[in-house]
């Protein structure tokens, strides 16, 4: 199978999905906010149900925001988290609701069912801010930089320490920046194509 029957060119496939891999170590090189600005205007357009936006992103840059978040990182994850030029907090919304547009023509539907009952708006936005998650890291790959999304923490106690409104739940924490030395992992397998794929 070639890549000819992709529109996009061979370069960006590469640098999208078959060269980009997750990072586990980092260069000095900062991430500036115009380069995370422009990520976020990118892949905002991401699909998702009722155009639903319940991905919320915290930056953590200080010196003591990022000492509070290690603590909650997985042994494995504390190191890298700590030296990463810059290190995102990515969660959903659970109240992502508010921020519906009354105009959007699905927005009768969505009332009815994300403004009354929590446990389905907490599961669309869950599944909702996921997809854009995705999405984001697809961003940091276009914006030259590598991504090392991590979900081993404990995420009772991010939820806390950054998000204490209780309306927002951490999807994953993504660290961000230029890959340094001896940043990859071996590749890991992955299904074939006939693994995956079955028409009825």
């Amino acid at each position: 199978m070639t890549d000819t029957a992709l529109v996009l060119d061979s370069a960006a496939q590469d640098l999208l999905f078959r060269e980009a891999r997750t990072a586990n170590t980092f260069t000095d090189e900062p991430v500036t906010d115009e380069q995370i600005q422009a990520i976020y205007e990118l892949v905002k357009y991401a699909p998702t149900a009722f155009n639903q936006q319940a991905l919320r992103v915290v930056l953590v840059r200080s010196a003591e925001a990022r000492e509070r978040l290690v603590a909650h990182m997985a042994d494995g994850n504390k190191a890298k988290t700590l030296a990463a030029p810059l290190v995102a907090v990515l969660a959903a919304d659970n109240e992502f609701h508010r921020e519906l547009p009354a105009q959007f023509p699905a927005f009768p539907q969505a009332k009815d069912v994300f403004f009354s009952e929590r446990a389905a708006r907490e599961g669309s936005a869950r599944l909702n801010g996921a997809i854009q998650v995705g999405y984001f890291v697809i961003g940091v790959r276009a914006a030259g930089l590598a991504a090392g999304p991590m979900t081993g923490f404990d995420a009772e106690g991010i939820n806390k320490e950054f998000f204490s409104d209780g309306e927002h739940s951490v999807l994953a924490v993504v660290n961000i920046g230029k890959p340094g030395a001896d940043a990859w992992y071996p590749r890991g397998p992955r299904l074939a194509y006939d693994e995956v794929v079955t028409t009825v």
